[in-house]
C-alpha cells in the first residue's frame, strides 16, 4: 500500500540524510570562521508580524488558528524572522550583528511546476553593515562556503533590486504598468518583456532601452556605458567588485537585468548558478529598509542557499572533494 505525501514535499533516507548532514556541516564551519552566530526560531510566527515585509511571491502560504484565534503561519523564510529577533532581543546592541542559520521553510507551490513546498535552508544575515562593505562581506562568505563544499564550476550573478525601477520611474512609466515589466523580468522572460512594453504607450527609444539593459551580462567592463539613471546602481556594483578577493571578484557576473522575486531587496542582489543545475543554488542581497519595520532601522544583507539543490549539484559535477568525501560509505552495522 502507497501512502501519498504533499507534493513538493519528500521523504529524505539514511544515505542521503548522511551526504546533507556533511554539507551543512561544512556551511557551519565556514559561517562560525566568519563570526556568524547561529539562531533558531520558530517555525510558526503570528502572521502579523511577517506581514510588516512585502514578500512577494514567497509570501506565507499555510495559516493557522491558535487557542485565543490569532493567526499563525508558517514561516516562508528567515530573513524576516531574524529582522524580528534584532528588534525584540539585540534593540541596544551594537552593529555589526552576525547570524546563521540552518532551517525548514515553506512555500505555496504549483505541483505542476516540480517546486518545493518545504525547503532546507542555510544562510546568513549580516546587520548593520551598510553597503558596499557588507555586500562584499556576504559574497566573501559565499563564495568561502561554496568551495569549502567542494563546488566547482558555480558563478554569481550580481545585480541591483533598484535599477530597474529607476529606469521605469525615469521614463515616466505609468504605475499599473510597471508591475507587469517587472513580473515578466523576474521570470527571465524577454520575449513576455518586450510583448509587454509594446502595448505600454512608451516611445520606442524608451521601450528599447528598458528592453536591451536588462539583458546586460558580463564583466566589469560591462559596467562602463549605462544610461544615467542607473548610473547610482552600478556604481554601487563597482564598489562591491573592488572590494572582493580576487578569487571572490572572479565568480561574479554582473547581471543587470537580475530581479529577485522577494520586494523587501533595496540594493545588490545576487543569485548562484552552477551549470549541473537548471535552477538557482540560492541567493540573496541587500534589505536596507526591512529592519526599520520592526523598529530598529539599520542596514542589511543576507543569503540563503537551498541545501538540496547543493546536493544535486555537487552531485552532479561529481567531484570527489569538499563536503561529499567527507561522507564514509562504509560504516559498521552497529
Amino acid at each position: 500500500m502507497i501512502h501519498p505525501i504533499p507534493s513538493g514535499t519528500r521523504d529524505v533516507l539514511p544515505d542521503e540524510t548522511h551526504e546533507v548532514r556533511a554539507i551543512t556541516d561544512t556551511l557551519r564551519g565556514v559561517f562560525e570562521r566568519h563570526r556568524y552566530g547561529e539562531v533558531y526560531t520558530p517555525a510558526l510566527e503570528y502572521e502579523s508580524v511577517l506581514a510588516r515585509a512585502d514578500m512577494a511571491e514567497a509570501r506565507p502560504a499555510y495559516r493557522v488558528f491558535d487557542e485565543s484565534g490569532a493567526v499563525l503561519a508558517l514561516r516562508s523564510d528567515m530573513t524576516v524572522p531574524i529582522a524580528r529577533v534584532v528588534a525584540t532581543r539585540y534593540p541596544t546592541s551594537e552593529p555589526p550583528l552576525r547570524f546563521c542559520y540552518f532551517a525548514h521553510c515553506y512555500r505555496g507551490v504549483r505541483p505542476q511546476r516540480g517546486q518545493a513546498r518545504e525547503l532546507l535552508q542555510a544562510g546568513i544575515e549580516l546587520i548593520g553593515s551598510p553597503a558596499p562593505q557588507g555586500t562584499a562581506e556576504a559574497l566573501t562568505v559565499l563564495c568561502h562556503a561554496l568551495d569549502a563544499t567542494g563546488l566547482k564550476d558555480y558563478r554569481i550573478g550580481l545585480g541591483d533590486a533598484s535599477l530597474f525601477p529607476a529606469l521605469m520611474a525615469s521614463l515616466e512609466v505609468r504605475e499599473q504598468v510597471r508591475a507587469g515589466l517587472l513580473e515578466a523580468l523576474v521570470l527571465r522572460d524577454f520575449v513576455g518583456l518586450e510583448l509587454r512594453l509594446g502595448e505600454s504607450g512608451l516611445s520606442s527609444d524608451a521601450a528599447e532601452l528598458l528592453l536591451d539593459v536588462p539583458q546586460r551580462r558580463g564583466g566589469p567592463e560591462m559596467l562602463a556605458d549605462t544610461p544615467a539613471p542607473a548610473e547610482e546602481a552600478v556604481t554601487g556594483l563597482r564598489r562591491v567588485h573592488e572590494l572582493l578577493e580576487p578569487d571572490v571578484a572572479a565568480r561574479v557576473i554582473f547581471d543587470l537585468g537580475l530581479v529577485r522575486n522577494i520586494g523587501y531587496y533595496t540594493g545588490a542582489v545576487f543569485d548562484v548558478f552552477d551549470p549541473a543545475l537548471g535552477m538557482p543554488i540560492g541567493g540573496g542581497g541587500r534589505y536596507d529598509e526591512l529592519l526599520g519595520k520592526f523598529g530598529r532601522g539599520l542596514p542589511a544583507v543576507g543569503f540563503a542557499l537551498e541545501v538540496d539543490r547543493l546536493h544535486m549539484a555537487l552531485t552532479g559535477e561529481e567531484r570527489g572533494t569538499g563536503a561529499l568525501a567527507l561522507i564514509t560509505t562504509d560504516v559498521p552495522a552497529p
